[in-house]
């Protein structure tokens, strides 16, 4: 079956809900501390209605209204074996342009390159990618990301300070499979191997 990439932000949340296992690539133009690795992605979807998205349109003097939803992700280290962090969490909400989706306004509660409330502009080419772009006080941002099939995603980004660009990022992230999601597949194999059993 062909694969159709999520041409709007509440669908690319829906389809980016759940586990990733996050392998990032960093290269910074000045010497900094490397920061490739491998992280834990956790995405949960936001309805309209939830309290979070009032309280985020609000700070940025936009009416809850015109809302669609947004999402919830958290970052974690992937050996680390505590609950998350929320100092590595934001809340996004989705305020679209018009009814088609594709484009609007990403509110942040918080941004990834400067912790202060942001938003960003976003739009979906034809192709299917997502890009989003930043303004912070002192840099621009810049994230492009696309599926490749239903479990797995690419993410690479930029951010620019006023001397140039500071550091790019590659992301390959997979969809990590859950205990349900395990169970539901060993018994699909269990009732294939029935039928084709002499």
């Amino acid at each position: 079956m062909l694969f159709t990439p999520p041409m709007n932000m509440m669908d690319f949340f829906r389809r980016s809900e759940g586990t990733w296992l996050t392998q990032r690539t960093v290269h910074h133009f000045d010497l900094v501390a490397d920061e490739s690795g491998d992280s834990n992605l956790f995405i949960g979807v936001i309805p309209n209605d939830d309290p979070r998205v009032e309280t985020i349109c609000k700070q940025q003097g936009i009416q809850p209204s015109q809302a669609s939803g947004g999402a919830s992700f958290i970052w974690q280290s992937n050996l680390d074996e505590s609950p998350p962090n929320s100092d590595y969490a934001a809340v996004l909400v989705d305020v679209p342009d018009d009814e088609t989706g594709l484009s609007g306004k990403l509110l942040r509660n918080q941004g990834y390159v400067e912790k202060i409330p942001v938003v960003s502009r976003y739009w979906f080419g034809k192709d299917g990618i997502l890009t989003m772009d930043t303004e912070y006080d002192n840099n621009q941002g810049q994230e492009r990301c696309w599926f490749i099939t239903h479990d797995f995603r690419v993410r690479v980004s930029t951010v620019r300070m006023m001397n140039g660009v500071y550091l790019m990022t590659y992301c390959s992230e997979r969809r990590c499979v859950t205990p349900d999601m395990l169970d539901a597949m060993i018994q699909n194999n269990v009732s294939r191997a029935s039928l084709t059993a002499p």
